[in-house]
């Protein structure tokens, strides 16, 4: 066999099989034993679900270099345009369809994809569909990038499950109750959260009022006399009421209560860490999601108890302004890069004349990729369009392919979802003789908000990609310089959110890791990107917790 070879694995009736190199299936009466024999020849293992092979090989003390994960391909060779005219792509839904779907984004159901359930097929038959539609597509090696870079983002969302993230519980016991009080008994609020809706209670003429039922809520406000439709903290943070102050201090101590006071802290940390469930591919960008636990949003009040073990550092590492420095990348516009090779590329924009201040560069940058037209970051717009027409012009392109209802592409071939039948027969309708002055502006503004996301996709989905290809380097680089040991004795990855990882190392390891998360930003870039892109610097800090990192 050479170190190029293929193993398709799969599960049937409790029996596992392994089929190598496309070739005569063999039952597999030991996986842990087999896959550690074989993973000496560095083989491309397939198999249907990361998340389903994985944790129970690394429960064995089995870790793999390099794999295929079905599931998650299948789902980007349906959906790109690189691959829309394969076989794959054209067939019925079938059971691999029925895989966890990607999250719908917050603006409404973009996308529909539905199958009856049933179980997937051979596996085998599988991976050969999908190399045919890679083979056939209009870019093999951009696809074939994109497929690697998801498959090996499953094996690490896996990995960080199985380390955890280092967490001490008695020190989260103590910022909870330096925040909120001590624990109350079931059904009763922390003294500290009781003492502020008592505040919020005398404020509002000793209503008894229930902050914890919107609707409730709602009503006393407008019975107070303020002019709102909902209790999102920005629009009650506009308001000048005695009861406001009380009011978003109590929302800030709920929030911290339910998503991570003792109840969180019981369910989630396990032998001193936190292991996350993270869903690689969860959102339609590519970005991850989880499947509970929150760990995408740790916040600042609980961080003060990720502290490292004794012996042992946190390197953290943070993506500097990274969606401007993708855009300049996939735009391509000469003066973006030539700022974007600044180590704050906000203060580069400032001194090129565009805008007069950092806060301005920033606010009319992601207005740009989030479609704020209107208000200051709509004023800065223009300004932001002379310095760089290419940039600017490349996500209002995205943004007028959205308002048609078309697709767009990330950097590697992930596409957007079309609109959901509801926003076609809404244009259909605004277009018709009978339209209404109601029904035409209704259609304007749901173009309009497809727009925004098509325009944030581009350079979103690029973000993530770009992410992804850091992961698989500092992966690689961390079990480089651990040699032969098992992961978790040397450098390795314990956290992840978007653009910004922790690596858990023996003190005296932390300049050398320092060093190889900095390189694999280079390296990302410039697979992605070629020479030609933008430098991708990270903010580097090494701490033994987790709050000292910002």
């Amino acid at each position: 066999m050479t170190a190029a070879s293929t193993i398709v694995l799969d599960h049937r009736s409790g029996t596992f099989f392994a089929s190598i190199d496309d070739g005569r299936e063999r039952e597999v009466r030991d996986l842990a034993s087999f896959v550690a024999d074989r993973e000496r020849e560095r083989p491309r293992w397939v198999w249907d679900d990361t998340s389903w092979w994985y944790p129970r090989l690394l429960a064995e003390g089995v870790r793999v270099e390099r794999c295929f994960d079905l599931r998650l391909c299948r789902t980007i060779l349906r959906r790109s345009l690189l691959t829309a005219e394969s076989e794959l792509a054209r067939a019925p839904l079938d059971g691999w369809d029925n895989a966890r779907a990607p999250e719908v984004p917050p603006s409404g159901a973009l996308f529909e994809f539905e199958a009856a359930p049933r179980e997937p097929d051979d596996p085998v038959a599988e991976f050969r569909r999908q190399r045919t539609a890679v083979a056939g597509s209009a870019e093999p090696p951009r696809v074939d990038l994109l497929l690697a870079a998801e498959s090996v983002g499953a094996l690490i969302a896996s990995e960080l499950n199985h380390a955890g993230l280092p967490w001490d519980v008695e020190r989260h016991g103590e910022l909870l109750t330096e925040v909120l009080g001590a624990r109350p008994s079931p059904g009763q609020r922390p003294l500290h959260m009781q003492r502020t809706l008592d505040r919020l209670r005398a404020a509002l003429d000793g209503a008894e009022v229930n902050p914890d039922s919107p609707v409730e809520l709602l009503r006393v406000l407008r019975r107070a006399g303020l002019d709102v439709s909902s209790t999102s903290k920005w629009e009650l943070a506009e308001h000048d009421h005695p009861a406001i102050e009380p009011l978003l201090e109590y929302k800030r101590l709920a929030r911290l209560l339910s998503a991570n006071g003792w109840n969180w802290l019981e369910t989630w940390v396990r032998d001193g860490r936190f292991r996350a469930d993270f869903v690689p591919g969860g959102v339609v960008t590519g970005r991850w999601a989880t499947s509970g636990g929150g760990a995408l949003q740790l916040p600042k009040q609980i961080r003060g108890a990720v502290i490292a073990d004794p012996g042992w550092v946190f390197v953290v590492a943070d993506a500097s302004q990274l969606e401007p420095r993708i855009l300049a990348a996939l735009s391509g516009d000469r003066s973006m890069i030539a700022a974007a090779g600044e180590t704050d590329m906000y203060n580069a924009i400032v001194a090129s004349g565009a805008v007069d201040t950092r806060e301005h560069a920033k606010i009319g940058m992601l207005g740009a990729m989030y479609g704020g037209t209107t208000g200051q970051s709509g004023r800065l717009l223009p300004r932001l369009a002379r310095a760089y027409p290419r940039a600017i012009g490349f996500v209002e392109d995205a943004a007028r392919t959205g308002e048609r209802g078309g697709q767009v592409m990330t950097r590697l071939g992930r596409t957007s979802p079309l609109p959901d039948t509801a926003w076609f027969q809404s244009q259909r309708d605004a277009s018709s003789e009978g339209a209404t002055p109601a029904g035409v502006a209704a259609a304007r503004t749901r173009a309009r908000a497809f727009g925004r996301f098509t325009r944030n996709f581009v350079v979103q989905g690029t973000a993530a990609e770009w992410a992804l290809c850091w992961l698989a380097g500092i992966r690689q680089r961390l079990s480089a310089l651990a040699g032969h040991g098992w992961f978790t004795t040397s450098a390795h990855l314990v956290f992840f959110v978007h653009d910004e990882v922790v690596v858990h190392c023996p003190i005296e390891h932390a300049p050398d890791v320092e060093r190889e998360l900095r390189e694999a930003a280079s390296a990302a870039g410039r697979l992605l990107f070629g020479d030609a892109g933008p430098s991708f610097p990270v903010t580097v800090a090494t701490v033994r917790s987790y709050a000292d990192a910002k």
